[in-house]
């Protein structure tokens, strides 16, 4: 008999062939009732006394693993509506005392994250983000966009230089890419449309529900694209990744008790509004805000308490952005830029500009920021051989999985979370 997973042995008839590990066991003087968890799903299985292995699974704890054959029969009274009687059941690995039960602290549950992945909630996590990335690469394929990898070591900051983590190359100082944004413009030269999908770190020292050191970032560039065309970029990506998942993780997602309905109701174009608008709309909100200064956690929330699909924050000040994005025409104190707002304060998800192609204004700006421009020598190549308009995004996963999946921590949206004082397992 070929085995049967979980999830596809509700509608199947006659027998079936289990492999999995036990999520709970119930221990009865006639019955034994195993829920049985495989990565597809959780089943009931029912031992009753007259088998000749019940005393040995009487023994049995949590996690240990087994293969069982029996045949499926419907029970409302059961998970799922149905549960399997066993026949003959084989023990694969008679599991230790295991270390997670009820009511343990999140400190623990971190110590022991290794084991903690195995929990039925955070499996549902783990499908929704990987079909999460899954839908963003189909969309840049069927979009004829290349996916590239830069490097991992740098020699150059792209964000906050605070936020580098440095270490010794050689004699010389390398850092851990905060970014691939550089080096994908650098491909746009060749291939115009790119992106990729890999780790950045931030040395950041934040001890919130929305930062991490060490991230999974998709970021993309295009040769040829303004401001707005970035933005219907962006747009198009995510309403295909969240697609993508509603499609193949429904059932996920209602477990998770996410508002499925609101996420099917998301469309595009998503709202936009102005840095101004925003500044003026959190004073009415009686949040203490000037014009100039950055938006932070309790004016996300102010701003998109009420919403239910995205929104963008265009056009902020020149001075508290990156150096590589372009000065607006229409203003030469703001930037041709703009951050994606996830609903209902979960923050900010995206980030993306029109890039600056003037080498003199980098020059300035880098100057201004205490940076020397040598180092960014190859860089300021791009100004000097052949520059184009072109634009580019960042959207940070874990943060667009913690709003898809309706998560309280960050740290639930990725498996092996890094932040300032964890590090392992």
């Amino acid at each position: 008999m070929e085995r049967t997973m979980i999830g596809e042995s509700f509608g199947k008839k006659g027998g079936v062939l289990l492999n999995g590990w036990i999520n709970t066991i119930r221990k009865g003087k006639d019955k034994i009732f195993i829920l049985l968890r495989d990565s597809t799903g959780i089943i009931q299985c029912v031992v009753s006394s007259d088998k000749p292995f019940f005393t040995d699974i009487d023994k049995l704890g949590v996690e240990s693993s087994i293969e069982l054959t029996g045949v499926v029969n419907k029970d409302d009274r059961a998970p799922g509506g149905a549960e399997v009687i066993v026949s003959t059941l084989n023990v694969i690995h008679s599991a230790e005392r295991y270390p997670i039960i009820r009511d343990k602290s999140t400190e623990l549950l971190m110590d022991l994250r290794h084991l903690w992945v195995r929990d039925p909630q955070l499996t549902n996590v783990w499908k929704v983000r990987s079909e999460f990335f899954r839908g963003v690469r189909e969309y840049f394929y069927k979009n004829k966009f290349y996916e590239v990898t830069g490097p991992v070591l740098v020699g150059t900051k792209g964000e906050e230089g605070g936020e580098l983590f440095s270490l010794k190359y050689f004699g010389d100082t390398a850092y851990l890419s905060q970014t691939d944004q550089m080096h994908l413009e650098a491909m746009i030269f060749s291939l115009e449309k790119v992106y990729s999908l890999m780790p950045s770190f931030r040395a950041e020292k934040s001890r919130t529900t929305k930062h991490l050191t060490e991230f999974w970032h998709l970021e993309a560039e295009e040769a040829w694209t303004h401001l707005d065309g970035c933005l219907k970029t962006v747009e198009g990506v995510l309403s295909y990744g969240i697609k993508s998942v509603l499609k193949t993780c429904r059932p996920e997602l209602e477990a998770l008790k996410v508002n499925v309905k609101e996420l099917d109701a998301i469309k595009a174009p998503f709202k936009r509004i102005t840095y101004t608008q925003a500044i003026t709309k959190l004073q009415e909100k009686g949040l203490k805000i000037e014009f100039g200064d950055d938006i932070k956690t309790d004016g996300e929330k102010l701003l998109t308490e009420d919403l239910k699909a995205p929104m963008f924050i265009t056009h902020w000040p020149r001075k508290i952005k990156a150096f590589y994005m372009k000065v607006s025409d229409k203003d030469p104190e703001l930037v041709e830029c703009a951050d994606l707002q996830a609903p209902r304060g979960f923050g900010e998800i995206v980030g993306g500009s029109e890039r600056e192609t003037d080498i003199n204004v980098i020059t300035q700006n880098l100057k201004k920021e205490g940076d020397n421009p040598k180092k960014y020598d190859w860089y300021l190549d791009l100004r000097r051989y052949g520059s184009v308009p072109h634009s580019g995004f960042g959207l940070g996963t874990e943060r667009v999985i913690r709003w898809l999946c309706n998560l309280e921590h960050i740290r639930d949206a990725t498996p092996f979370p890094r932040f300032i004082n964890r590090l392992k397992p």
